[in-house]
């Protein structure tokens, strides 16, 4: 028996007036096409309507696009332009961090500049210094106030000799080694020193305190003549300290004189000058004084 034919929809007559409608359709359509496409090359302004209809009944749409797409683009750009414009910020913020630590620099440097001179015109002064050296260490547990020089003997430092920075009085030596030497600050309780107020001839002693201030003593009593501001210098008495090196000015008067503000802080000195003896023949005289009385009793 033959096989049946695969293009044959065998006796249902559904499926065959199905298939002829099909074929009914396609081909109407490809000639409705054909003719549509030989009127529009031959007379192209025959749809020329339809076209402008269609257009306008598309353009909502074209506009809604074209308005999301520029919305789209302007947010794009805004948020690019934030971006931008944050990264430009942070530059502008590093730039000025930058700026303000060169301005710290700088100020750095002049007052480096300031103190390094200062120093100069006490070593071109009248008083030839013995030593310059660094202060190297100082106590800071202890009641007592000593800073450590690095200089000693063998440049000539010896005991007893005043320390001074560009800003004034520091303190004396009180021990000497080969290369270093500890110096008794002006704050330390057990420092006493001859000064003189700088306007006059008002004399006292400057005692150290542990609080890293100083007690003006006045020696003679009475009226007290001392004001907040007063400047304080050594008065030259005792032979050991030159007269006129600066020491502290008066923050608080007290009954027998006054609290004074050390002006050389030690702790903002680096670089110091180990200066000579003043009278260095007095101090002998008063050492050989003391200790032929000591023999005598």
């Amino acid at each position: 028996m033959a096989p049946p034919d695969a293009h044959r929809s065998g006796s249902n007559k559904r499926a065959q007036l199905g298939l002829f409608a099909g074929y009914v359709v396609a081909g109407s359509g490809a000639l409705i096409g054909a003719v549509l496409l030989a009127i529009s090359l031959f007379s192209p302004a025959t749809f020329q309507g339809l076209r402008s209809m269609a257009s306008d009944l598309a353009s909502p749409a074209g506009e809604a696009g074209a308005l999301g797409r520029t919305q789209g683009r302007n947010v794009l750009e805004s948020i690019a332009g934030y971006y931008a414009a944050g990264s430009k910020n942070a530059e502008l913020e590093r730039e000025i961090a930058i700026a303000r630590v060169r301005l710290v620099e700088a100020e750095a440097l002049r007052q480096e500049n300031a103190r390094l001179k200062g120093i100069l015109n006490l070593t071109v002064g009248e008083v030839q210094p013995v030593a310059i050296a660094r202060l190297i260490g100082s106590t800071s547990s202890s009641t007592r106030r000593f800073a450590y020089l690095s200089a000693g003997s063998s440049d000539g430092v010896t005991n007893g000799m005043p320390v001074t920075s560009p800003m004034g009085l520091v303190g004396r030596v009180l021990e000497v080694g080969n290369r270093t030497a500890r110096v008794i600050l002006l704050t330390d309780p057990e420092s006493m020193v001859p000064v003189r107020r700088a306007t006059d001839d008002v004399v006292a002693f400057a005692e150290g305190r542990a609080d890293g201030s100083l007690r003006i003593r006045l020696i003679n009593l009475g009226i007290n003549p001392l004001e907040v501001g007063d400047v304080f210098v050594t008065s030259g008495a005792g032979g050991m300290f030159r007269p006129g090196v600066a020491v502290a000015t008066v923050t608080q008067i007290t009954e027998d004189g006054a609290i004074a503000q050390l002006l050389s802080n030690p702790a903002a000195t680096d670089v110091v000058i180990v200066e000579p003896i003043w009278q260095r023949e007095l101090i002998d005289r008063a050492t050989e004084l003391a200790a032929s009385e000591g023999v005598t009793e």
